[in-house]
């Protein structure tokens, strides 16, 4: 990428090899991939999506509600989409919803009701 800013949700970027308005009409649309290596340190507190795919998710009292399959974007916060006996879609809202995330066990923990 020769440069590129966050315009909204989205962002704005000049590829190298691409500059022509018409070539670059033709990319809108396509997702663009990076390499884990590629994409800052996270701060304490702060994950990238890919890292809590396929993590275990389980409740305040240790019940197993599944592991997260992705996420979706809602606009308001992030949701979880986990699957287990059956989908759950939990809203990521750390320290209210989610209260731990732990990387390294490969673990997040949920205050929500097994039955919800």
């Amino acid at each position: 990428m020769a440069e590129g800013s966050r315009h909204g949700k989205g962002v704005v970027a000049r590829l190298v090899g691409c500059d022509d308005r018409d070539q670059a009409q033709s990319l809108m649309g396509y997702e663009i991939g990076v390499y884990r290596d590629q994409l800052p340190e996270t701060e304490p507190g702060e994950y990238y999506w890919n890292d809590l795919k396929g993590l275990k998710v389980v409740t305040l009292q240790g019940e197993s509600l599944g592991i997260v399959d992705h996420l979706i974007e809602t606009g308001a916060n992030d949701v979880l989409v986990v699957k287990g006996e059956r989908e759950r879609l939990i809203p990521f809202v750390q320290d209210q919803v989610v209260t731990k995330v732990d990387l390294d066990n490969g673990e997040i923990q949920v205050d929500w009701d097994k039955d919800f």
